[in-house]
């Protein structure tokens, strides 16, 4: 990884925001239903096929995994794009969505860069580097480093996480809502955000019981550089496992023991 990967991410981001921005509220946004039952719009395929003809202009040889045009390549360097991560609040008009590029790198994640034009913010992140969040104001010039929170009480955590159905799915129901009763305040904001806000010391722990690898691959180093933890929900690597817990570290341990 180079300042100049880093660099080219935030040119990255331009374009995906310049497209996204452009057909968000559009009224003829044009919108299918994946195989899986998920939705799809213009806007999430325009991104990546945009995104995927920038990275071959700067790097030929790179591999790209993308969540709606899949794997391409074959290389020890691999980015990794969620055009729209939050395609349901996109389509709707709800302004929490983002894309989220990630670059690994012989297998460990090393760039990781959240762009969410609508709420005018950018975070970014990588290894070696430190972590920040970009504003709207002064053309994204306004610039903050990320730092987790300091809480080490589950009692005095504020808890983020997503839909609540998928811990049916895994059998750990009750043991999410024993963890809703334990924590000093929990809400439900979804996607990315909740993840962010971890690394930026709003809240202090985030999971989701099952996600893709696109869905977190950016994510990581933006957390680990401010300080945070990842792993799986079972305390391994997220992106084998397929799903995330985010902390300030502190609470990494307690959160494992009461969710399994």
């Amino acid at each position: 990884m180079s300042q100049k990967d880093l660099d080219f991410c935030q040119k990255l981001a331009d374009l995906a925001d310049e497209i996204s921005m452009a057909r968000f509220g559009a009224l003829d946004l044009v919108i299918e239903t994946k195989p899986d039952l998920t939705p799809v719009s213009d806007a999430d395929k325009k991104v990546e096929e945009e995104l995927r003809k920038l990275i071959l202009q700067f790097s030929p040889t790179d591999s790209i995994i993308g969540e709606e045009f899949g794997v391409d390549g074959n290389s020890n360097r691999e980015w990794i794009l969620d055009p729209i991560d939050g395609t349901k609040n996109f389509v709707r008009g709800v302004p929490f969505w983002g894309t989220l590029i990630g670059l690994r790198v012989d297998n460990k994640m090393q760039v990781g860069m959240v762009s969410a034009p609508a709420l005018g913010r950018r975070w970014f992140g990588a290894i070696g580097h430190g972590s920040y969040l970009r504003t709207h104001t002064n053309n994204f010039k306004n610039e903050r480093k990320l730092q987790v929170s300091k809480v080490s009480k589950i009692e005095d955590a504020y808890f983020g996480y997503s839909s609540q159905e998928r811990w049916a799915k895994r059998n750990q129901e009750e043991n999410f809502e024993k963890l809703l009763k334990k924590v000093w305040r929990a809400r439900g904001f979804g996607d990315f955000i909740i993840h962010m806000m971890v690394a930026e010391g709003s809240i202090d722990f985030s999971m989701e019981p099952k996600l893709a690898v696109w869905d977190m691959a950016a994510l990581i180093p933006i957390i680990s550089e401010a300080g945070g933890k990842t792993t799986s929900l079972e305390g391994g690597d997220p992106l084998e496992d397929k799903s995330l817990v985010t902390t300030n570290g502190l609470l990494q341990e307690d959160v494992l023991k009461i969710i399994n």
